[in-house]
């Protein structure tokens, strides 16, 4: 089941994100940074065992981000992802965002929700903000993808 995560949930989140990171296909995240960001994930929990996060990012008045989206390797194929996906995207209609978007190595995943890939360029908040933090920065990989509500 999709709930909101809980201050106990966060060494497990940070976990997931220490795992993915390791793996270069997540930006790192320090335990205190889950914490200060706890509102903005999603958890996907069964029986008892968190199998994949998500989180919703507010990056301007109409524009949030889905990112540190994952799902533990034994839970892979079992859509997962796309639950947390859709749940955050519920999320920010509710807030009356109008686009969501995320960057990704996994675009295929992201068009079957109706992502379209864009440009980077186009979101600059993103650039300037956590982009400049990574290692990979300038020469990011990944893909941003977008979706209008």
């Amino acid at each position: 089941m999709v709930r909101k995560a809980r201050p106990s949930d966060a060494e497990k989140i940070f976990e997931i994100v220490e795992t993915f990171s390791k793996k270069g296909v997540m930006l790192y995240r320090p335990l205190p940074d889950i914490y200060d960001n706890l509102r903005d994930f999603f958890v996907y929990e069964e029986n008892g065992a968190i199998a994949g996060i998500s989180a919703l990012h507010i990056s301007g008045p109409d524009l949030g981000e889905i990112r540190t989206l994952a799902v533990r390797d034994e839970f892979t194929g079992r859509g997962i992802g796309r639950t947390l996906a859709a749940a955050c995207i519920e999320e920010a209609r509710s807030y009356g965002l109008k686009r969501v978007f995320a960057l990704t190595y996994k675009v295929e995943f992201f068009e079957r929700m109706s992502f379209r890939v864009v440009d980077k360029m186009v979101l600059p908040q993103k650039i300037w903000g956590d982009c400049i933090k990574c290692s990979k920065f300038p020469s990011c990989d990944e893909t941003a993808v977008m979706i209008e509500l």
